[in-house]
């Protein structure tokens, strides 16, 4: 009969030996990516802006004479306007198509439906912007042409909604409404996927628990699953908007703009958004005409922040309610 006469380890050495592990290195390694690339991402955006500032800067100094495009002010006010216009058309048109869409997949569809739409959605989110802007031209306009038509005949003449049905019709069909279709479409699959996500997250036990009160499906889901997931929506939403925001060519090659801001929907002469409006005057810009439109994309990198900023505070606001993390 033999006895261990190994004395047993130290609390030191088994903590050298922890540190020695393979896996704490894996750890470290894994918390110092993540740390880095958190902050690479503030320093990117910190030097996104400092570069705007830095070139924005001369324009917002010079005097109104010598700047190519007018007044700063006065000539970038109707481009974010137009900007922030076509952008809500677009969410107005996208966000219920997108809610439906996801709750169509995630609580009514049939399995094998569900993930074949699942599958398209995400795909229709690869597809490039001037793909979409092609199709705006060649497909959309000449097929929504002879609905404004009827808009305008119906409604043009009404005291309320002449104010955006009203005018000469345009013969192309390339509006501001059809822009801001074509930009729905944009980003319907990026609310959706995202919404899609989150109405999976709800608890199945809320879920069951209406149902059984009596709830019909739909009940449950104005009870359950959307108090639940209106942060998730508020936040897709605002990644849907911020494509809707900066998106350049689909806007660039859709709409006939004009000059000035006015709130027309069917006519010829349409507000420009910022991003398309540079797309279009950089290459034949230059001296301060080109700072000018840096200082245009300044005002639109500062009207993104202020979006997602809201987004976030909303988001806070209502995670505690929804008890959403």
């Amino acid at each position: 009969m033999t006895t261990d006469t190994r004395e047993p380890a130290s609390p030191a050495a088994s903590f050298g030996d922890l540190q020695r592990d393979p896996r704490r290195f894996g750890d470290k390694l894994f918390k110092g990516i993540s740390t880095g690339s958190g902050t690479g991402i503030l320093v990117i955006l910190a030097a996104v802006a400092a570069f705007l500032v830095a070139l924005a800067m001369p324009a917002l100094l010079a005097n109104a004479e010598e700047l190519p495009y007018g007044p700063f002010w006065s000539w970038v006010l109707p481009y974010a306007l137009g900007t922030v216009w076509v952008a809500f058309l677009a969410m107005l048109f996208a966000v219920p198509t997108a809610i439906g869409v996801a709750l169509f997949i995630t609580h009514y569809a049939p399995r094998r439906l569900a993930q074949g739409l699942g599958y398209i959605i995400d795909l229709l989110a690869a597809v490039p912007s001037v793909v979409f802007g092609l199709w705006g031209i060649n497909v959309l306009a000449p097929l929504v042409q002879p609905i404004y038509a009827w808009l305008n005949a119906n409604l043009g003449s009404t005291p309320v909604l002449r104010i955006f049905f009203g005018g000469q019709a345009s013969g192309t069909g390339r509006t501001i409404l059809t822009a801001a279709l074509v930009l729905a479409v944009m980003v319907l699959p990026i609310i959706t996927a995202v919404t899609r996500e989150v109405f999976l997250q709800t608890p199945r036990l809320h879920e069951e628990a209406s149902l059984a009160l009596g709830a019909t499906r739909w009940e449950m889901i104005r009870q359950a699953v959307l108090p639940f997931g209106m942060p998730g929506i508020v936040s897709a939403c605002m990644l849907g908007l911020g494509r809707a925001l900066g998106e350049t060519m689909a806007v660039a090659m859709v709409l006939s703009p004009g000059p000035g801001f006015n709130l027309e929907l069917l006519t010829s002469n349409n507000p420009n958004s910022i991003a398309a409006n540079i797309a279009l005057k950089f290459p034949e810009s230059y001296g301060l005409g080109v700072n000018q439109l840096i200082a245009s994309g300044l005002i639109l990198f500062i009207i993104t922040l202020l979006v997602n900023m809201g987004a976030r505070a909303i988001v806070a606001r209502r995670a505690e309610f929804s008890g959403a993390n």
